[in-house]
């Protein structure tokens, strides 16, 4: 069970530095990155503060830098996480084996490391088992998408015509979805990424804001 970690810039490196130190994939907790997100939105209203005050506005240009700073480190915490994902999704697809430890992985993670499994077996079996058949790799369109929905392998932009990204404008307690899935409980000003159909609802009572991707 991972303890319970309040965000800070101390804590942010200090994650930074186990992930950089250790081959696994470091557990983090399952509310990490809304976690973040609202660290940094504290950050960011001390930068938008009004105030004469001449300490204040030296507390606005540390805060400045240390954001700054705490940008770098989510970046650099993503992209080594993003590279043991990589890892894991092909030692998945190359084996086979049930015994991949998937514990440490966010929902959001999972999600990515599911795509990419499912990428790697379609393109083994277009291109690596044809060659070993004896066959000449055929790459066209639609044996790729034959092959990705074999693997039941969503891209990116499928799965984000089915989702909406949305930020809550009242307190909406924990509730069930249509497939008895667990949603919530969501804060005022929080963000997450769900169902079409579940968003649109919460959108229709006034409870959430869809929030629109450039």
């Amino acid at each position: 069970m991972v303890q319970e970690i309040v965000i800070t810039y101390e804590t942010l490196f200090e994650l930074l530095q186990r992930e950089k130190e250790r081959n696994d994939l470091q557990k983090l907790e399952p509310a990490f990155f809304a976690d973040t997100i609202n660290y940094i939105k504290d950050k960011k209203k001390i930068i938008e503060a009004k105030s004469d005050s001449p300490f204040a506005e030296e507390e606005k240009r540390k805060t400045e830098r240390q954001l700054e700073n705490i940008h770098k480190i989510i970046k650099e915490l993503y992209e080594r996480r993003e590279k043991k994902i990589i890892v894991l999704a092909l030692d998945k697809s190359r084996t086979k084996s049930h015994l991949i430890d998937t514990s440490a992985l966010l929902k959001e993670e999972k999600v990515f490391f599911d795509a990419l499994v499912g990428l790697f077996d379609t393109y083994r079996n277009v291109i690596l088992n044809s060659v070993l058949a004896e066959k000449i790799p055929f790459m066209e369109d639609l044996v790729i998408k034959k092959n990705i929905e074999k693997h039941e392998f969503k891209s990116a932009f499928e799965l984000k015509k089915l989702t909406k990204l949305v930020r809550f404008l009242n307190q909406v307690p924990k509730f069930v979805g249509p497939e008895l899935e667990e949603y919530g409980p969501f804060q005022e000003e929080d963000i997450a990424n769900l169902p079409k159909e579940i968003a649109e609802v919460l959108i229709s009572k006034g409870k959430a804001q869809e929030i629109l991707e450039e």
